[in-house]
C-alpha cells in the first residue's frame, strides 16, 4: 500500500543513478516528482518507464531547485520527501514513515528525521562519526525548506519532528574521478559561502550545543568554521580518523576518511586564502 507522501526527486544526467532510485520509491510514495535540469543522456528515456511526473526547471543551485519544487510542483498529498538520485529508501525507513503516517498521531509533528547510510567504493563507512548523522528527509508542505546556502544545504522544518530508525542509503561516489571532481566544485561553493559569511541568510539551521542531531552538528561546524585555516582539517582528519574509530573502516575507509576529511577541507582552506589575497589584492 503506498503512504499519502509525495517524493521529489532533482536529476541531471543521472542515467547510473535514477533507476535503482525510483525502485526504491515507486511502490511507496503516492507522487513522485522528477525535476530535471537539462539532462542530456538517457535519464528523461528512462523516467518513461516509471510512474513519474517530470518537470525541466534551470539550475541555479540546489536551495533555489529545492525550494522552486516545494513552491511550483503540483503536489497534492499533505507531505513530502526530497531525494537526489544517488539516494535509496531502505525498507525499514519506508514502513516507519508509512505507520507513522497511518496511524493518524501526528498532530504536533512536521518533520522526521533520518539518518543517512553512507555507502563509498560499494562499502558502508560506519565510523569516524559519519554515522549515524540525521537529516530532515521529510516534512509537511508549508512546514520545510531548504535553507539558503550553496553548500551543505539541509531542510528548515518548522515545529517538532520525530528521529527515525531506519535509514536512508547514500552513494557517495560512482568513481573516485566522480568524487574528486564534485568535491572540488562543492569545495569552490564552500569557499565562497565562508568568504562571504557577512551574506548569509537567517533562513539557515541554528546551531545549538544543546538543540536537535542538526542543530548539534551545525553547532560544532560553526566551531570548526572559527579555528585557523589549514590547522583545522588536519585537527578534523585526526579527530575523524583515529579518535572517533575512523579507522575501523578499513582501507576505503581509510581512503574515504583522507578525502573527506582533510582533502576536501583543506581544498576549501586553500581556495579561501586564494579569495583573500585576490580580494586584497583589488582593494589594495
Amino acid at each position: 500500500m503506498k503512504s499519502p507522501i509525495t517524493v521529489i526527486i532533482l536529476t541531471f544526467n543521472e542515467e547510473n543513478n535514477i533507476v535503482d532510485c525510483l525502485e526504491s520509491v515507486k511502490d511507496f510514495a503516492a507522487q513522485i516528482f522528477i525535476v530535471d535540469s537539462g539532462s542530456t543522456d538517457q535519464t528523461l528515456q528512462i523516467l518513461t518507464r516509471y510512474p513519474v511526473q517530470i518537470f525541466q526547471h534551470p539550475f541555479e543551485n540546489y536551495s533555489l531547485q529545492r525550494n522552486w519544487s516545494l513552491k511550483n510542483l503540483p503536489i497534492q498529498t499533505e507531505w513530502v520527501l526530497n531525494l537526489d538520485a544517488d539516494q535509496r529508501l531502505t525498507d525499514e525507513f519506508k514502513a516507519e514513515v508509512h505507520h507513522h503516517l497511518s496511524n493518524g498521531k501526528l498532530e504536533n509533528i512536521n518533520g522526521f528525521l533520518a539518518s543517512r547510510k553512507t555507502m563509498f567504493m560499494g562499502k558502508w563507512i560506519k565510523y569516524g562519526g559519519h554515522y549515524p548523522t540525521y537529516h530532515a528527509m521529510a516534512f509537511r508542505l508549508g512546514k520545510g525548506q531548504c535553507e539558503q546556502k550553496l553548500y551543505d544545504q539541509h531542510y528548515l522544518v518548522e515545529g517538532n519532528t520525530i528521529k527515525l530508525k531506519g535509514d536512508v542509503i547514500d552513494l557517495i561516489t560512482e568513481s573516485l574521478s566522480t568524487f574528486t571532481l564534485r568535491h572540488d566544485k562543492w569545495s569552490t561553493l564552500e569557499s565562497i559561502q565562508q568568504f562571504n559569511s557577512a551574506n548569509s541568510s537567517t533562513e539557515t539551521i541554528i546551531g545549538k550545543l544543546k538543540g536537535d542531531a542538526m542543530q548539534r552538528r551545525r553547532y560544532f561546524k560553526n566551531l570548526y568554521e572559527k579555528l585557523p585555516l589549514f590547522v583545522r582539517p588536519v585537527l578534523y582528519f585526526l579527530v575523524r580518523y583515529f579518535f572517533r574509530f575512523g579507522f575501523l573502516d578499513g582501507k576505503r575507509g581509510l581512503i574515504f576518511h583522507f578525502l573527506q576529511c582533510f582533502w576536501f577541507r583543506f581544498l576549501i582552506d586553500a581556495k579561501i586564502y586564494e579569495l583573500r589575497k585576490t580580494n586584497k589584492q583589488i582593494i589594495q
